[in-house]
């Protein structure tokens, strides 16, 4: 058994021990650092054109790099989005392709069940075969590590952070563990790392004598252990013991994935900003909160704030110039757990309630934001409306540190000629399928976005928008271009592989 009081020391030695086995100091490749919030929405940064929540440091990070208009994650939800990632694949190819909780393990949902046998933890595996960036900067003697959450695979399976290219993880290993952010425990590599933190269950709602207005009602969900904060400090700490070893991290951060836990001092703020509200009392799942708006708010500012202290170590240990930081969002935002996506604008210019953010394939579920910083190659700051995906990370990554992914059958596009304002080769288009919430698949082709849903009830009708004069997608243009629908659907027949797990399969076409 591991306890938080023992963690930092542990991990300075075991870091320490291997930066001294793989010192590649005379090696000057760059530094990657990607950072993915999670249910990050794409109008809820300053540099997006949010208006109610701070957020000075990702702002001005943008201002001295390149901020993507046009940038996609590869799927509306946790884990295939992550896997997309790391794998290069589109999610017609993609290993994960939803939230598959692995029930048959048993009642995977009962959280002290989980925190009594880790077998119960996690999600489906990805298959042993995956060979991940990470595997790849791995052996050209990066350091590699992951921070925050992982959701690919359960402790007891092959497909773990140290066995898929990390050398090091401290996080959650599953999704559901992480709906709260004072969990009983979190992972440092393949151990345990037990917490200070008290058994309150998600779901757990006020007790029937208990006034809602009342903030002294909401203490028991107040625990001592901020996932975040222990997430966010071993990074640091692992940052100390690499020395001059070239590092490839990604800090995979909970926030702002409800539940709605933040530090009191930025709550505290936003209330006094905000103004009174009415509670959230749990009926959409997740805990009850006092204050929603203002949580929801101070989850972000706090996030800021700690990519503000990660620029400012990299600027203190003469790392900030030769990194590659980006930072993005897993998907679009939510609307469960007392968040209120409307209020704040989440999407930005797109529709972001239930049915078009996080879970849909719409704008609002999957177009996110994109913010790269390198200060030793990109000199102009500025826009750029480049067509990305989150499957083009992969052979960027692999291109900026001279990694040949010939063969490797990835589907993205490198946009390393891009940062260095070099020619930028366009995709043809983007494509998604994503078989929960009713089944759906879509293609955006220059201005074109097509969009199928409720395939599972056997809709075969492909809609069709054009995004450039209707963002919010309300206009199905499909009956003026049946040429634009005949090419989606051989585009749709051509990308579509069958998912080996049934659960992500179509009727209409497997």
């Amino acid at each position: 058994m591991i306890r938080l009081g023992s963690l930092l020391l542990l991990f300075a030695f075991l870091t320490g021990f291997s930066s001294c086995q793989n010192d590649q100091s005379k090696v000057q490749k760059p530094n990657i650092i990607f950072i993915l919030a999670d249910d990050l929405g794409y109008g809820e940064l300053g540099v997006y054109g949010q208006k109610k929540i701070e957020t000075p440091h990702i702002d001005k990070l943008a201002k001295s790099g390149i901020t993507f208009t046009q940038y996609y994650t590869g799927s509306p939800v946790c884990a295939p989005s992550r896997c997309i990632l790391l794998t290069g694949q589109h999610s017609g190819h993609a290993d994960i392709r939803g939230n598959d909780e692995a029930n048959s393990r048993g009642d995977v949902w009962d959280y002290l069940a989980m925190f009594n046998d880790s077998t119960l933890e996690g999600q489906a595996p990805m298959s042993d075969s995956i060979n991940t960036i990470a595997h790849l900067l791995q052996d050209i003697g990066y350091n590699t590590s992951l921070f925050g959450k992982w959701g690919l695979g359960y402790p007891s399976s092959n497909s773990v952070p140290n066995n898929m290219g990390f050398d090091h993880f401290v996080g959650y290993n599953c999704q559901r563990q992480a709906h709260t952010l004072s969990p009983l425990h979190l992972w440092y590599n393949d151990k345990r790392i037990y917490l200070s933190n008290d058994t309150i269950a998600p779901r757990t709602k006020l007790l029937k004598d208990e006034d809602p207005y009342d903030h002294n009602s909401y203490q028991r969900y107040d625990q001592p252990d901020y996932a975040p904060t222990i997430i966010f400090d071993s990074l640091l700490s692992h940052l100390d013991q690499i020395g001059k070893q070239p590092f490839a991290l990604f800090w995979e951060t909970p926030i702002p994935h409800v539940p709605l836990q933040a530090p009191k001092r930025w709550i505290n703020h936003y209330v006094e900003k905000f103004g009174e509200e009415e509670p959230y009392l749990g009926e959409k799942g997740y805990f009850p909160c006092r204050y929603p708006n203002a949580t929801y708010a101070a989850m972000i500012s706090y996030f800021d704030e700690n990519v503000g202290r990660l620029i400012q170590y990299l600027k203190d240990h003469d790392h900030y110039e030769n990194t590659l930081i980006m930072i993005s969002s897993d998907n679009g935002p939510t609307y469960a757990g007392g968040v209120d996506p409307t209020y704040f604008n989440s999407a930005g210019i797109f529709k972001e309630e239930y049915g078009w953010g996080k879970g849909f394939l719409h704008e609002g579920g999957v177009r996110v934001p994109l913010i790269l910083s390198w200060p030793k190659v990109i000199k102009t700051p500025h826009f750029t409306d480049h067509i990305a995906s989150s499957y083009d990370i992969y052979p960027t990554i692999a291109d900026i540190s001279g990694i040949d992914i010939r063969g490797n059958n990835v589907d993205g596009i490198s946009f390393y000629p891009l940062i260095k304002n070099e020619k930028q080769e366009e995709h043809d288009y983007l494509y998604w399928e994503y078989p929960e919430y009713g089944g759906q698949r879509a293609l955006r082709i220059a201005k074109y976005k097509f969009l199928q849903k409720e395939m599972h009830k056997g809709n075969n009708k492909i809609a069709l928008f054009d995004i450039s004069i209707d963002p919010t997608e309300q206009h199905d243009i499909s009956a003026n271009h049946p040429e634009l629908i005949e090419k989606a659907s051989e585009i749709f027949e051509k990308e579509h592989i069958t998912s080996r797990n049934p659960k992500w399969r179509y009727k209409l076409i497997d």
